[in-house]
């Protein structure tokens, strides 16, 4: 049996495994749990009711935090000629066409957001097994493939995130950090979990969320009504 570190265990005193939580009184108590050295993030993990070997149950999506992340997002933009001069004056982190592409294709992975105009995609296609597996890899579904590079770059700096289903049919999503009022980590919960709402497939019958838990970093998770 693992062993617990005694701030965890401390933790745990306060949790009700049998207990289904509303959000805020989650997130209330959340915030009253042991605190770890860093200013923690707060997630979302959903269980959803879909199969995912079928093409038309892979939910995916967008959502901008009303209140951000609460953490500084790297921003790496992929493009050319007057695109260049709209990105940094955007002030993405990283910006350029080809030689942006051959330095991650040698390691560099130092951003957290990759944004690209449509005409770089054919070029930047040979960093998918790179990106891809990372969830970088930009995307017209998820609006960071896009001629529109000022824009993309404010609502990811406003705290738009993506959200997608795994191989588990679950849905991990940080909603900000512990150090957040209560009220503003309960707006950006409740956005994500309307906007995966919104996304639900048409094809899936039955209950969509089968499972819906909060926690804050190593803390142990609150399950929510769903």
């Amino acid at each position: 049996m693992k062993k617990r570190s005694k701030r965890y265990t401390a933790s745990e005193k306060l949790a009700d495994y049998n207990k289904v939580y509303k959000l805020k009184e989650a997130i209330i108590l959340l915030k009253q749990m042991s605190p770890t050295k860093f200013d923690g993030s707060v997630d979302l993990h959903f269980d959803l009711n879909v199969d995912t070997k079928k093409s038309d149950q892979m939910v995916r999506g967008t959502v901008i935090l009303p209140h951000g992340t609460g953490k500084k997002v790297r921003v790496a933009v992929f493009c050319k000629g007057e695109h260049e001069k709209e990105a940094k004056e955007a002030q993405a982190d990283y910006v350029g066409g080809l030689e942006l592409i051959e330095k991650v294709a040698g390691g560099f992975m130092d951003f957290d957001v990759c944004l690209a105009t449509p005409e770089m995609m054919k070029d930047l296609s040979k960093l998918g097994k790179m990106l891809g597996p990372r969830g970088l890899m930009p995307s017209p579904k998820a609006g960071t493939v896009t001629n529109d590079i000022a824009k993309a770059i404010e609502d990811v700096r406003k705290g738009k995130v993506e959200f997608r289903v795994d191989k588990q049919a679950g849905i991990h999503l940080s909603v900000g950090k512990v150090s957040f009022d209560e009220n503003k980590l309960c707006d950006n919960a409740s956005k994500v979990i309307e906007a995966l709402n919104e996304a639900r497939p048409a094809s899936v019958k039955g209950k969509f969320v089968r499972s819906l838990y909060i926690s804050s970093s190593m803390n142990p998770g609150l399950q929510l009504e769903s």
